[in-house]
C-alpha cells in the first residue's frame, strides 16, 4: 500500500538527513540525461551542501522530485537528477550515504553490463559484414547459423 506513494516515506527520511548535513562536504553521483541515453556521472569533486529547498513543480513523469540541493558551485540540482549523495566520493559506507535513489542505484550504477567480450565480438562481426556488403539475411545466417549455433567467422 505504501509503495504507491510518491515520493516514498524513505525519500522524506533521506531529505531530512540531507537537511541535517547542510554545511558539510558532500559528493554526488549525478544522472545525466540526453536525447539518446541516461548515464551516470561519478566524480570525486567535493561540494559544500548549502541548503535543501522545496522545488515548486515536482513531476514524477519527468523525474523531478519536490526538492533541490543548493551547492557551493552555484547550482541548484533537483534530487531527481541525483543517484547518490554521500560524505565519501567512492564506495561510501552505509553511514556515509545521505541520499540514495534505489532505482538508479540498481538499474544504472550496478546493472549488468552488456559490454562483454562476446557482445563486442558479435557487434564487430555485424558491423564488418555490413561494411563488406552482406545483406541482413546473410549476416543473420552467417552469425547465427541455422539453429543458433556459434557464430562463424566472416
Amino acid at each position: 500500500m505504501g509503495e504507491d506513494l510518491w515520493p516514498s516515506a524513505d525519500y522524506h527520511r533521506q531529505v531530512e538527513r540531507l537537511r541535517a548535513a547542510v554545511g558539510e562536504t558532500v559528493y554526488l553521483v549525478e544522472l545525466v540525461e540526453s536525447a539518446i541515453q541516461l548515464s551516470v556521472h561519478l566524480s570525486g569533486t567535493p561540494y559544500e551542501l548549502l541548503g535543501v529547498i522545496d522545488f515548486p513543480r515536482p513531476d514524477p513523469a519527468r523525474g523531478l522530485t519536490p526538492h533541490l540541493l543548493l551547492l557551493d558551485d552555484g547550482r541548484g540540482v533537483n534530487l531527481g537528477r541525483i543517484a547518490r549523495v554521500s560524505r565519501r566520493p567512492f564506495a561510501p559506507e552505509q553511514g556515509d550515504v545521505l541520499y540514495l535513489d534505489q532505482a538508479a542505484h540498481h538499474n544504472l550504477l550496478f546493472a549488468e553490463r552488456r559490454l562483454s567480450g562476446d557482445f563486442l565480438a558479435q557487434r564487430t562481426r555485424v558491423a564488418l559484414g555490413e561494411c563488406l556488403g552482406y545483406p541482413p539475411s546473410e549476416l543473420a545466417r552467417r552469425l547465427g547459423g541455422p539453429d543458433d549455433a556459434k557464430p562463424e567467422t566472416l
